[in-house]
């Protein structure tokens, strides 16, 4: 019982000590605020876990220098679209992932930003690759 007691504890404070920050995205005059996942420990948990994200719900993950960014839905519930972003906010390219799907999502070329949004969100907003987004921080 002990056992499990500390073991509660320690996945307790580990998923407390992920906690995610915020940030405001501006495009097609609208704006929203969307999670910030800018550690590599929040990364690594994204969006996994929730079975459901409001419809201007989202987060985006950000890298300190531009990669090639791979994303994949491991414990993720929610089909989600992912759009890849440069440094200057340009959309470089959106793509659909499906939950518990473990395949390699990539940018296709360096990014700096991946940005989660519920599957067909980005359509339905008319945002496509080339579009520029503002991201305020």
């Amino acid at each position: 019982m002990r056992l499990l007691s500390l073991l509660l504890i320690v996945v307790s404070v580990t998923v407390s000590a992920v906690g995610f920050g915020s940030v405001k995205v501006a495009f097609n005059d609208r704006s929203l605020t969307l999670e910030l996942a800018k550690s590599y420990e929040q990364r690594a948990m994204g969006l996994m876990h929730r079975e459901t994200l409001c419809e201007d719900c989202g987060m985006l993950f950000e890298y300190a220098q531009p990669r090639e960014i791979s994303m994949w839905m491991k414990n993720t519930l929610i089909p989600l679209d992912v759009a890849y972003l440069d440094g200057e906010g340009r959309v470089l390219s959106i793509k659909s992932m499906q939950p518990h799907d473990l395949t390699p999502v990539s940018s296709d070329q360096p990014a700096s930003y991946a940005w989660e949004m519920n599957q067909g969100w980005f359509a339905t907003q008319g945002i496509k690759p080339g579009d520029r987004v503002q991201i305020g921080h």
